[in-house]
């Protein structure tokens, strides 16, 4: 069954882009509403480092438009530690928060490693394990950016596909590319824009990530970001992928 691409940046507050991509004068409440008009999502980083409130995602909700969708990036707590098998706690309360007041705005959650995180498959198959399939009626999909070599193996992959959880495509100098199986829907970051290209990256770069998001679109919705990187240029450049689809 055919997706739908969404195309977005990381969050929406970022001073840089106030007269870059922002209007000059645009009041900061009003950024949030300004990316919903222009962009199909956006990934909201917020939740990696605090728990915000159930009103506040209904606040995020109500100001972008029917078909926006936000991606939701799982706390620092449920990932970054020593034992994964250990996050349940942590996986609750994140998870309980008030995402589902996202609704049908709600996208993936964004699951990220450090790079440091090896792969041990007992203990990465038990963190899987504790990953919902829904929230309060809200169904949930998961996504996982691994950033650790040894997460390229046919065992994860496998694991991951077993679990209906994406894999994350990194396009980055040093993460690794691992693409998953289909599992309904698919997830790229895009974090090796330029300051010297006005659109972050170049016309052939963009018509290549472009290619591959209609080829995931085929069977399932298809998600791209642009973070990091010469992140001034990251609006532009998901603006200029959106245009290339």
């Amino acid at each position: 069954m055919a997706g739908r691409i969404r195309i977005g940046i990381g969050g929406w507050v970022f001073e840089p882009w106030r007269g870059t991509f922002y209007p000059a004068g645009l009041r900061q409440k009003d950024e949030l509403a300004y990316v919903g008009q222009h962009l199909t999502a956006t990934e909201i980083n917020a939740t990696y480092y605090s728990t915000q409130k159930p009103a506040t995602f209904a606040g995020w909700a109500k100001a972008v438009p029917d078909g926006f969708q936000f991606a939701v990036k799982a706390s620092r707590y449920c990932t970054n530690r020593r034992v994964l098998a250990e996050a349940v706690e942590s996986v609750g309360k994140f998870v309980g928060q008030g995402i589902a007041e996202l609704g049908d705005r709600l996208g993936p959650i964004l699951w990220q490693f450090m790079p440091t995180k090896a792969f041990d498959p007992d203990d990465f198959g038990a963190f899987l394990e504790l990953l919902p399939a829904s929230v309060d009626g809200v169904p949930l999909r998961h996504a996982l950016e691994v950033r650790h070599p040894s997460f390229d193996d046919p065992a994860f992959l496998a694991m991951a596909r077993e679990a209906g959880a994406a894999v994350v495509l990194a396009d980055h100098e040093t993460y690794p590319a691992i693409q998953g199986a289909d599992v309904g829907f698919s997830y790229m970051r895009l974090m090796r824009a330029q300051e010297d290209e006005v659109t972050g990256y170049g016309a052939a770069a963009l018509a290549d990530r472009a290619a591959w998001l209609r080829t995931q679109a085929v069977t399932g919705d298809a998600y791209a970001f642009f973070i990091s990187g010469a992140k001034v240029r990251n609006p532009a450049a998901a603006l200029a992928l959106s245009a290339a689809i």
